[in-house]
């Protein structure tokens, strides 16, 4: 298994990648960016991640995003990995998980340590990357106990930052065992309540992929049955249950990423089913709040675990809990007809008319919804005070496959998120990211994207 995936990696190119894993790699581009800039303005644990980055200095080689400054390739994709994926607000594959906040500040990490890397070039690194992640996403048989986007973001991440360097089919092979090292992450960081780090896991599996592909071009090695040996990944995080066949048939020929998903709403994926169903049931049937008596969602065992402890879940404590707590982000959808980044803040969090629709939400369980390989649309069932009752379920979800983002919503996306970053880029530097990243093929030197996004003093 391996050695498929690194004979890809080190084979692969702009040529032979299919027009649609361009688009994505390119729009992953623009979105993450986008989110990074949002997490510096609007989520204050990743300072204190920024603020450690800056203070152990080293080799100035690799931009720190939205902040500024450049610290050693690997720290600065520490820090804009904790910021890519700290709002939840970062692209998705169909099955759920987040890989470009992973790829993406591996990839232009290493770009700008290594300089001279085309947009052709950084085009086929992240889509081999989100190539890899998909294919190892969907081929295992998870038990929701290990997060899966740390767990396999690493390789993703090493994938995409090895081919930049141009490693070795042998180089890559130990790259990737080197990166089983940094292969971590419980869902009970993500499921529970309390801390800061669930927001910023992918700092480290981004981290942790620079680091391993440096190491492998110093010629360290890796074991090379580290993936499906006796005491290998697939055995340990997944007791040997994968799909070995299914993972590398039309590997290097179908480009699994193609269908990566971006997000409208700043919060967890896995609640926008039952948020689009509640703004189209309130706005559909013209429905006024106040005679609201109760909201029912019907969930699923993943739905659940953004449900538990309920009075926690109804009142969040902290940004990180609140993106991940369904009855405060249907209320927060409720009240205000959708949801955007201004709606979390501290501020937010103690809005009275949100806490008071959420002490009316209620889950009920239903096994039907459990989440297999797609997770099933959430259903709401919406009770008045006069007794009628409205049913939905969440279909069509905005950023969803049935409704895909346009490049038009995610250059929207983008300059709504730079708005609230620590330093608000000018127009011009966000048209010009804009542009430069629709016809990154084009372009001789793909660190012109961070360029032109670099503060003005």
């Amino acid at each position: 298994m391996v050695q498929n995936f690194a004979s890809f990696v080190a084979e692969t190119n702009y040529a032979r990648t299919p027009p649609a894993a361009v688009e994505a790699a390119k729009k992953s581009i623009l979105d993450t960016l986008g989110v990074i800039l949002a997490a510096s303005g609007t989520e204050p644990a990743v300072r204190g991640l920024v603020d450690l980055v800056r203070e152990s200095a080293g080799r100035p080689e690799s931009s720190i995003l939205a902040f500024g400054g450049k610290a050693p390739a690997i720290m600065a994709a520490f820090a804009n990995g904790a910021m890519a994926h700290s709002l939840d607000f970062d692209d998705q594959t169909p099955w759920g998980q987040h890989a470009s906040s992973s790829i993406v500040p591996a990839a232009f990490a290493v770009a700008e340590r290594t300089g001279g890397v085309t947009g052709e070039e950084i085009i086929a690194a992240i889509a081999a990357g989100q190539d890899i992640f998909a294919r190892l996403r969907c081929n295992v048989e998870w038990k929701k106990d290990w997060n899966l986007s740390s767990v396999m973001g690493v390789f993703a991440a090493t994938a995409s930052a090895g081919h930049l360097l141009g490693l070795s089919r042998e180089q890559m092979i130990n790259a990737f065992g080197i990166a089983t090292m940094q292969s971590s992450g419980v869902m009970e960081l993500v499921a529970g309540t309390g801390g800061d780090v669930r927001g910023m896991y992918a700092g480290f599996s981004a981290k942790g992929a620079v680091l391993a592909v440096l190491l492998a071009e110093r010629g360290v090695t890796g074991v090379p049955t580290v993936f499906e040996g006796k005491f290998g990944f697939f055995s340990t995080y997944f007791n040997s249950r994968y799909d070995r066949e299914a993972m590398l048939e039309g590997l290097g020929r179908e480009f699994k990423g193609s269908g990566t998903l971006y997000k409208l709403w700043p919060t967890v994926g896995t609640a926008h089913s039952h948020i689009h169903a509640t703004i189209e049931l309130l706005n559909e049937n013209r429905l006024q709040l106040d005679k609201v008596k109760e909201i029912r969602l019907y969930v699923g065992d993943y739905h659940d675990l953004m449900c538990r402890p309920l009075e926690a879940r109804r009142a969040p404590a902290t940004l990180v809990d609140a993106k991940f707590s369904l009855p405060f982000l249907v209320a927060v959808a409720a009240v205000h007809r959708g949801v955007q980044v201004s709606h979390f803040t501290k501020e937010a969090l103690e809005d009275p008319r949100v806490l008071a629709v959420a002490q009316k939400i209620v889950p009920v369980a239903d096994a039907s919804l459990d989440w297999k390989l797609e997770l099933p649309p959430g259903r709401v069932e919406i009770e008045m005070t006069d007794g009628r009752r409205f049913h939905k379920v969440g279909t069509g979800v905005p950023g969803n496959s049935e409704a895909p983002l346009s490049w038009e919503a995610i250059g929207q996306k983008f300059r709504d998120c730079a708005a609230v970053s620590v330093r608000r880029p000018a127009s011009d530097q966000l048209s010009a990211v804009e542009r430069l990243t629709r016809n990154l093929e084009s372009v001789p030197d793909a660190v012109e994207l961070v360029r032109a996004l670099a503060p003005r003093d």
